[in-house]
């Protein structure tokens, strides 16, 4: 046969057996993932009749659910204090998160990395243990049952800090010097400079920082005993005692509280996942 006869195959044309396995594993692995998800949608859109109805979708769907728990102005309250604290909290740790990165990244002082493993050492320490001297702080400055209460412990984050140093120390020192030499101070280049720099690790920590805020439940759940200031899992539990044989409603709060969080994950899930792969080239 000659060398033109012989039959040319393209690299990668073939799909491998390997392949075929990994794809039907996070196929069955993205159903297992995503059923107990779509019941408790489904289970929003029943009556109480047909609660223990397993179908997937319901016989008679009703939104009646929607608007018996969203007339409860104490869900629109909690709503709004979560999305109140989650905001404030994710600014703050953009703001200084990033600010405490550069000043590690780009200053050179004495005890810098000293400094920097001190903040490293923190992420080692389980929320469980801080609980107690955090509630200790709140109560002795008048916190407890505050919004500054809820919010001071994640105002800066060692996980913020450790994830913009990493990215900072990839920005060139000659934009800086260039920065310096047009006269700009110090903040004015972090402000201006620097920052525009490191976009992709400001969208995934802004994203971290807002989804771990608005799912928080331990320490709003210490710190505040008035029912205005909860927060939404906290509220939500509180919900699920008052009703506790009223699956749907109590379904129908989850549907609401979850809305918001896949919401932001299907719009930003490109800067979620790039994030998580940065974050571990990175570090």
């Amino acid at each position: 046969m000659s060398e033109s006869a012989k039959p040319s195959y393209a690299y990668g044309s073939t799909i491998r057996p390997g392949r075929i396995v990994a794809w039907t594993i996070l196929f069955l692995g993205g159903i297992v993932m995503m059923t107990p998800l779509l019941f408790m949608f489904s289970t929003s859109l029943k009556t109480a009749g047909h609660v223990y109805d397993l179908r997937l979708i319901p016989e008679q769907p009703t939104l009646a659910n929607y608007v018996k728990v969203l007339s409860d102005g104490r869900f629109v309250r909690w709503f709004l204090n979560s999305t109140l604290i989650a905001t404030i909290v994710t600014l703050s740790c953009l703001f200084f998160d990033s600010l405490v990165a550069y000043t590690l990244a780009k200053f050179d002082f004495p005890g810098r990395r000293l400094v920097f493993l001190a903040i490293l050492s923190t992420l080692m320490i389980p929320t469980e243990m801080l609980v107690i001297p955090w509630y200790l702080m709140a109560s002795k400055l008048g916190w407890i049952d505050t919004y500054w209460g809820i919010m001071f412990p994640g105002l800066v984050t060692a996980f913020g800090v450790f994830l913009m140093r990493q990215f900072f120390e990839t920005v060139p020192n000659d934009f800086l010097e260039a920065a310096r030499v047009d006269g700009l101070n110090e903040f004015a280049i972090w402000w201006k400079v620097a920052l525009p720099l490191v976009t992709p690790a400001l969208s995934a920590l802004a994203i971290f920082t807002f989804l771990g805020n608005w799912t928080a439940f331990f320490w709003p759940l210490i710190v505040t005993t008035d029912p205005s200031l909860y927060t939404l899992p906290v509220g939500l539990s509180s919900f699920a005692v008052e009703q506790s044989i009223q699956w749907e409603l109590i379904m129908t709060g989850a549907a609401l509280a979850t809305i918001p969080t896949l919401a932001i994950f299907l719009f930003f899930q490109r800067y979620i996942v790039r994030g998580v792969m940065l974050a571990g080239v990175k570090g």
